[in-house]
């Protein structure tokens, strides 16, 4: 199914910014099931990068740009935004707190797992497929910021 949504300032950045008709429909078990295992995938790929960026990355061309740690604290603080429009009332952990983190998905991934009639679980909240697509997207694109702006990545 394609849609075509009007962009904004946040889609220039490549941000899924807006949410489909798409992602408003009946929630099946098994789709629920798939959205939080693509969205578990995508945190273990940008755990796994995190783990093996430098400290301190390459800056951008106007000399911009956040280095490793202040980006981990970003996407963190991100999630504990994102579990807002879920309709949780979660605390973002310490990153260093490797269980306290798996906890805090485990409690995002059974939300997106849910059967629902597609609609936002929360006021002024995302529904599911949005969701997963916003939380996977924004964890993604930070792995692969780290990847890029790596001094090892140009060698």
């Amino acid at each position: 199914m394609l849609e075509r949504l009007p962009g904004s300032a946040s889609t220039e950045f490549g941000v899924p910014a807006e949410v489909t008709e798409r992602d408003t429909r009946p929630l099946a078990a098994a789709e629920g099931k798939r959205l939080a295992s693509l969205t578990q995938a995508a945190w273990a790929v940008y755990d796994r990068i995190l783990a093996g960026t430098p400290a301190a990355l390459r800056k951008g061309p106007r000399g911009g740009g956040r280095d490793r740690e202040k980006m981990a604290d970003h996407v963190r603080d991100a999630e504990g935004a994102y579990v807002r429009k879920l309709g949780l009332r979660l605390a973002p952990p310490d990153r260093h707190d490797y269980r306290a983190v798996a906890e805090f998905r485990a409690k995002i991934a059974d939300v997106l797992q849910r059967p629902s009639r597609g609609a936002p679980l929360a006021e002024k909240g995302w529904p599911q497929r949005y969701a997963a697509r916003r939380i996977a997207w924004h964890a993604l694109d930070h792995a692969w910021e780290m990847q890029d702006r790596s001094e090892a990545s140009k060698s």
